[in-house]
């Protein structure tokens, strides 16, 4: 991505990619490197997946982004007590010296994505070098926020995407030399995907990719959240100090293409044939009495259109497309480009949550923002909600709407794949 709509930001300054000493689990202080790890916080499908990770191995990381306890401040004292006592017993352990790290992901069907892991320099949308595309619900911001002063540490990293040339040059060639050492550390995790870290530390390598990015600009592919996060606890701090940075993974999308996949709702309090009577005469809906995978092709068909959704939840699929639209002119608001107005996330939040099923957006009560599809369709049924199944977003779309400064709707979009947690951590008093 280059500088467009923001030059003299990105020309002052640019991307920031600061060397760290990376925490990382001692392998013969764990079962192993796999069993240790996790996907991002907001992925772990509670309760089901944070109890399989947490009986995984005693030291899995979701012992510290996702921490139990009674209250919150409980919970992110425990998480402080737990990272102190895995420090003092070397399960965790810091680099020798600061560096940047290339860390590759590698699945069975030919997905190969390589970037560089790093802490960032943290600054506002307004600066136009980190651009966001999703709004932000405040409590989990709250929670994050939270999380990180009480441990003092950046436990995962964020995802955030940039375009290069497309060609094997200054960041992509540091990566590419660096891959031909042995790593310092090769696992596979259970969803099937390879992991592999080096550490770049020769200054002249540091040196080529730090110059090189501070001629791009980035997207927020995964972690608005903690961005806004990274912001927030930068603000509480007197500069210069280590909160003006963040721990990020930087991936150029020209070279390593990301999968753009969508993020699910549940509707707790929902049934679906309460949900469905509620679009009588607002949207056309048709049962599908077929498989998930045939239902989602059904989707896709019917996204091509115009906005669709699939819901689930009774043991069928409904396929709900064609909106009214007098009712979309009556509930999307219309100061947002056209390409905003028509997003799927844009119909579902302001026309079907807020003025057809009269759910709020943001009370996790109501509604849970799920990124597996299947897992979305099993917890409907088994809570008698409501599944609202959405059709990704283009990548393009994405990126045009944040040079625009337009955010979509919260939890629009999954990119993927997404960094493991707790190969690399970051503390903040090293």
């Amino acid at each position: 991505m280059n500088s467009a709509g923001h030059p003299e930001a990105a020309a002052r300054r640019g991307l920031e990619l600061t060397p760290f000493r990376g925490l990382r689990y001692d392998p013969d202080r764990v079962g192993s490197l796999a069993a240790v790890t996790s996907p991002p916080y907001d992925v772990v499908v509670r309760p089901d997946g944070l109890l399989h990770l947490e009986s995984a191995d005693p030291h899995n990381i979701v012992r510290l982004i996702l921490p139990q306890a009674a209250t919150p401040d409980a919970r992110n004292e425990q998480a402080a007590k737990t990272l102190r006592r895995w420090l003092s017993d070397g399960v965790l352990t810091a680099d020798p010296e600061p560096c940047l790290y290339v860390y590759e992901q590698r699945d069975g069907e030919g997905m190969l994505q390589r970037g560089v892991i790093g802490a960032l320099r943290v600054s506002e949308p307004s600066e136009g070098l980190v651009l966001p595309h999703e709004d932000v619900m405040p409590h989990v911001v709250a929670d994050r926020a939270a999380l990180m002063r009480a441990t003092s540490a950046n436990l995962e990293p964020l995802l955030l995407t940039y375009r290069g040339n497309g060609s094997a040059a200054d960041t992509t060639a540091v990566i590419e030399h660096t891959i031909e050492r042995p790593p310092l550390l090769s696992t596979t995790t259970e969803d099937g995907f390879s992991h592999r870290l080096w550490s770049i530390t020769d200054p002249a390598d540091l040196a080529r990719v730090q110059s090189d990015l501070t001629r791009h600009q980035a997207l927020i592919a995964d972690g608005h959240h903690r961005w806004a996060t990274y912001l927030r606890l930068r603000a509480e701090h007197a500069s210069p100090s280590p909160w003006d940075y963040g721990l990020v993974l930087l991936v150029d999308t020209a070279r390593y293409p990301l999968r753009v996949r969508a993020i699910h709702r549940l509707l707790h309090d929902l049934p679906v044939p309460d949900a469905l009577a509620a679009l009588d005469g607002l949207f056309r809906v048709r049962r599908l009495e077929v498989p998930l995978a045939e239902a989602l092709e059904s989707l896709a068909d019917a996204a091509c259109s115009g906005n669709a959704y699939l819901l689930a939840g009774d043991g069928a699929f409904h396929l709900v497309d064609q909106p009214d639209e007098s009712l979309l002119t009556r509930t999307v608001p219309a100061d947002q480009p056209a390409a905003w107005r028509t997003l799927d996330a844009t119909v579902l939040h302001a026309t079907l949550l807020a003025h057809v099923w009269h759910i709020p957006e943001d009370d996790p009560a109501r509604i849970a923002y799920i990124h597996d599809t299947a897992a979305t369709v099993t917890k409907a049924e088994r809570d008698r909600g409501t599944a609202v199944l959405m059709h990704p977003v283009r990548e393009d779309v994405v990126r045009d709407l944040a040079r625009q400064g337009v955010t979509m709707p919260r939890k629009s979009t999954s990119f993927g794949p997404k960094p493991a947690s707790g190969l690399v951590l970051r503390a903040l008093d090293l």
